[in-house]
C-alpha cells in the first residue's frame, strides 16, 4: 500500500508539472560532445529556435562528452522524466549498441523519442594523386590494387569509421585495404590531403571545403539519391546509383527525453521542435553546417523511433563483423 501511495504521489506530481511546463526552470539539452563541435552547434541553434515557440522557456546546452556519447546518453536515460533533461544525439544513438557491449542503457527502451532534426550527407573522397576520376574508375582501381591501399577514419565509432565500414562491406573490399585510425577528423584529413593515405568517407561538413579547393578527389555521395540541389556535389552519383543497392548513410541528429516523461510534455516539445525546423533562421544555420533539415514523417516520435531501430539493424552486423569494439 505504501508503494502504491508513493507511485500515486509521483504520478500526481508529474501531471501537475505537465500543466505548468516549462515554467521558469531551465530545460537542459545534453550534448554528448564538446562545445564548439558540429553537434553542439546544432543543439545551440535548436535551443534558440525552440525558445521562440515556448514563451518563457529557457533552454540551456550542457556538454557531457566522453565514451563516444554514451556518458551523456546514460545521464539522460537515468534522469528524472520531468521534461527538464533532454538528449540531442547523432548516429551514435544507433551505433552504440554494437560498439559498446556493456552499454548501460537501451536506446529503444530507455528514451521517449521527440523527433529528428537534421541529417548530413557523406562523401567518398580520395587523395589528389589517385589516377581515377570517376567512381567506376575508382572501383576498378581498388580491384587492381587489392591489398595495397588504405582508408583513413577519425577514430572508432566516428562518422568516417562507420561510413568506411559500410562501404567496404558493400563492395566486399574488407580485405582489399588497410584501415588506419587517426585521433580526429583533422589529422585524418591532413593525411589524405598530403597523400599519406588513399581514401576516406566523411560528412560533407568536413569534405566540401577540401573538394572545392581541389585538395582531394570526390567520387560519390552516400545518400540514396544524388544531391541535385547541392551547388558543389550535385554532379556526383550516389553509391546506390553505382550499384550498391540500399546504400544510404547520413549523420543525423534527433531529440530524446527520459522514458516516462509525461505525454503532455512530449507533445509540447515535439510541437516546438517541428516549428523550429520550419524557422528560416534555423534552416539557414543548418545549411551553413552542410546539414539538411528533416521535413518528412521522421519529425514525429513514432517514425523517429522506427528510423533509429532500422539504423541499429543496419549498423550492428557491419560493426560486429569488423570485430573491433569500444569497451
Amino acid at each position: 500500500m505504501k508503494r502504491l501511495l508513493v507511485l500515486a504521489a509521483a504520478a500526481t506530481a508529474l501531471f501537475a508539472n505537465a500543466q505548468t511546463y516549462p515554467g521558469s526552470k531551465p530545460v537542459a539539452i545534453v550534448v554528448p560532445f564538446a562545445a564548439g563541435g558540429p553537434t553542439d552547434r546544432v543543439a545551440r541553434d535548436l535551443a534558440e529556435a525552440m525558445r521562440k515557440n515556448m514563451p518563457g522557456a529557457n533552454f540551456v546546452v550542457e556538454n557531457v562528452n566522453g565514451a563516444g556519447g554514451t556518458i551523456a546518453a546514460t545521464k539522460v536515460a537515468k534522469a528524472n522524466p520531468d521534461g527538464y533533461t533532454l538528449l540531442l544525439h547523432h548516429i551514435g544513438m544507433a551505433s552504440a549498441p554494437a560498439l559498446y557491449r556493456k552499454l548501460q542503457y537501451k536506446p529503444l527502451e530507455d528514451f521517449e523519442y521527440l523527433g529528428m532534426i537534421n541529417e548530413v550527407p557523406m562523401t567518398l573522397i580520395g587523395k589528389p594523386q589517385l589516377p581515377a576520376n570517376t567512381y567506376r574508375d575508382f572501383e576498378n582501381y581498388i580491384k587492381a590494387n587489392a591489398g595495397k591501399l588504405n582508408i583513413a577514419h577519425a577514430g572508432l565509432g566516428s562518422a568516417s569509421h562507420l561510413c568506411g565500414l559500410m562501404w567496404q562491406a558493400a563492395i566486399n573490399a574488407k580485405e582489399a585495404m588497410t584501415t588506419i585510425p587517426f585521433g580526429g577528423t583533422g589529422p585524418a584529413m591532413n593525411a589524405l590531403v598530403g597523400g599519406q593515405v588513399d581514401l576516406m568517407c566523411d560528412q560533407t561538413t568536413n569534405t566540401t571545403g577540401q573538394i572545392e579547393a581541389g585538395r582531394v578527389k570526390a567520387f560519390a555521395v552516400t545518400t540514396a539519391k544524388p544531391l541535385s540541389s547541392h551547388k558543389l556535389l550535385k554532379d556526383y552519383p550516389s553509391l546506390q546509383d553505382m550499384g550498391l543497392k540500399g546504400f544510404n548513410l547520413t549523420i543525423w541528429h534527433g531529440l530524446y527525453a527520459p522514458k516516462g516523461t509525461p505525454a503532455a510534455i512530449q507533445a509540447q516539445l515535439n510541437t516546438a521542435l517541428k516549428l523550429a525546423l520550419k524557422d528560416p533562421d534555423f534552416i539557414k544555420k543548418q545549411e551553413g553546417l552542410g546539414a539538411i533539415v528533416v521535413t518528412d514523417k521522421r519529425v514525429e516520435p513514432a517514425a523517429h523511433k522506427a528510423f533509429v531501430a532500422s539504423e541499429i539493424a543496419k549498423l550492428k552486423p557491419v560493426i560486429e563483423a569488423a570485430g573491433k569494439f569500444a569497451d
